[in-house]
């Protein structure tokens, strides 16, 4: 297999998502085929990390997965979820906590139990010293205010698909967190105001990501039948944040992949 030059690494792929049931392997073949590898995948309830785990763990060095509850589900938490997230991220392909934070947009959750399950992944991630992998819309100012509670005991943190104003990123910034930029920002309706924001994101606190398959990039030429993203579109990605912040795609790609492999140990 002939892969591109420059490496690049997808650091959200919902990979377990129902739409891959039927061609899972082929996907991530054809990202490898493009140079997008290692991929992170990502665990957003315990069935779901367990499932992302397991499949990771047949292809060492080329996929590895978060372990975490998305404030969707965190409805479903009781006693023993920190416990068996706790094995799961014993294991040497789960990278980080999460997908973990609030979302007031639909409420899926009590708002209540979407902080209380949040700190708790917050505080299992000071335990083990791995990463957070956040989520936030709607509710910055309760997600800030307990990320600037931790934030002394938080090891490092990126915050996924950011899609928010300037002064969420400031303020993100300001912790040192890390930015995961989408395909939104290809977006030329809702996107329009990360191509001027994108510029404020050190190279070193960005990261690449698809959230496959969500988020299909609008302004892909040969668009996919079904709508389905898929990381092998993580190349559009970095050609878009390149252009936006006038640098070349290969010293985005390298720095990304650099930051990206530095922040997950990988």
């Amino acid at each position: 297999m002939i892969l591109l030059d420059t490496q690049i690494i997808d650091i959200g792929v919902n990979l377990m998502h129902r739409s891959f049931q039927q061609d899972r392997d082929e996907v991530v073949a054809r990202a490898e085929k493009q140079g997008i590898s290692p991929l992170i995948l990502t665990g957003t309830s315990l069935r779901n990390s367990m499932d992302a785990s397991r499949y990771a763990s047949r292809s060492k060095g080329k996929l590895y997965t978060t372990a975490g509850i998305h404030p969707h589900d965190a409805k479903s938490c009781d006693e023993s979820t920190i416990k068996k997230l706790r094995e799961l991220a014993s294991l040497p392909h789960v990278v980080a906590i999460g997908e973990c934070g609030l979302d007031y947009n639909r409420d899926f959750s009590p708002r209540d139990v979407q902080r209380k399950w949040f700190i708790e992944q917050i505080s299992l991630a000071t335990e083990l010293q791995l990463p957070l992998f956040l989520h936030e819309r709607d509710a910055h100012l309760d997600f800030v205010s307990i990320l600037k509670e931790h934030r002394q005991t938080i090891n490092r943190a990126v915050v996924h698909c950011f899609t928010g104003t300037s002064k969420e990123l400031e303020a993100y910034l300001e912790m040192d967190f890390h930015i995961g930029i989408t395909g939104w920002i290809c977006d030329e309706r809702r996107g329009k105001h990360l191509r001027e924001l994108v510029k404020k994101i050190p190279l070193n606190r960005l990261m690449i990501e698809t959230d496959a398959p969500f988020l299909t990039p609008r302004d892909l030429q040969e668009k996919p039948v079904d709508g389905r993203n898929e990381p092998m579109y993580l190349r559009h990605i970095l050609h878009a944040v390149a252009g936006c912040m006038g640098l070349s795609s290969e010293e985005v790609a390298s720095a990304t992949t650099k930051t990206a492999k530095e922040f997950f140990n990988v």
